[in-house]
């Protein structure tokens, strides 16, 4: 038998009602507006004809989503990599022994480092310092050292999201796991790392959004993936149509990735504020 609903969930349910009606008429009003102003504008027709030509969208989709295949690649293996990573240095920095003072300190430095310097000029420090270095054919790939230099730049970042995560774990929960005989490992590993890591799931999901965007910079060392092959077409074309449909490209990552992440968020906050909207 199915419960009646309180006076408290049907004036919820009224008040959403409400907001998504609000909602809907002001995104309408926006967007009525836009659709009526921005044709108005003086240079509207030469930035459409320059940004918007249908037929040159056409030609130019298919190329560009093959390319875009190269950046997924790309994403696919460095984001395990920069986890990985990433985790490695926030435990070394909150380590707690004092023999491994020296390893806290170098973890410390290596981000403190790496996030002072711009991803992109990583990208060209590392892309074409280290086969300078190396002089050799065999390890002159770009995207071996373009896909190093995102995992040497986003594993600082992460880093320090796991270290949040495993510093708001409250003092009293290694406590309790000393009392009931856990050493400090298996302390580290059954009670303070599952629920760090569970806290930090929403930042995280924002700096895989943001590695799925910068990616792209690795075609500044030369590989012809989404953004080098919309460029390709500009210079071609004289159009800047293609850059359109490499942004619609990774939108079509992006937007998803960025929804996930507000749904844990709003999952997280529920699950801390112990209260369910039904």
């Amino acid at each position: 038998m199915q419960q009646e609903p309180t006076r408290r969930q049907r004036w919820e349910r009224r008040q959403r009602r409400r907001s998504i009606a609000v909602a809907a008429l002001s995104s309408t009003t926006a967007l009525v507006a836009v659709v009526l102003a921005v044709p108005r504008l003086p240079g509207y027709r030469k930035v459409r004809a320059a940004f918007f030509d249908g037929e040159i969208f056409v030609d130019t989709f298919g190329p560009l989503a093959r390319a875009f295949l190269y950046d997924l690649q790309i994403f696919a293996w460095c984001a395990p990599a920069i986890l990985m990573s990433g985790m490695a240095i926030a435990l070394a920095r909150t380590a707690r022994s004092p023999a491994l003072f020296p390893l806290r300190v170098a973890a410390t430095v290596y981000t403190d480092g790496v996030r002072g310097v711009p991803v992109v000029l990583w990208i060209y420090l590392i892309g074409f310092g280290v086969p300078g270095l190396l002089q050799s054919r065999t390890w002159s790939n770009p995207v071996l050292w373009g896909s190093t230099a995102l995992i040497v730049a986003y594993s600082a970042y992460v880093a320090e999201v796991f270290r949040a995560g495993i510093e708001s774990v409250h003092e009293s929960q290694r406590a309790a796991a000393r009392s009931l005989g856990l050493s400090n490992t298996q302390t580290l590993r059954h009670v303070v790392l599952p629920q760090a890591v569970r806290r930090v799931i929403p930042p995280l999901m924002n700096d895989l959004v943001s590695l799925q965007k910068d990616v792209a910079l690795v075609s500044f060392l030369g590989p012809v993936e989404a953004l080098r092959r919309a460029q390709s077409f500009k210079s071609s074309l004289a159009n800047f149509t293609p850059y359109v449909g490499a942004a619609l490209l990774f939108l079509c990552v992006s937007v998803p990735l960025t929804r996930l992440t507000d749904h844990l968020l709003q999952r997280e906050r529920r699950r801390m504020s112990a209260t369910a909207i039904r």
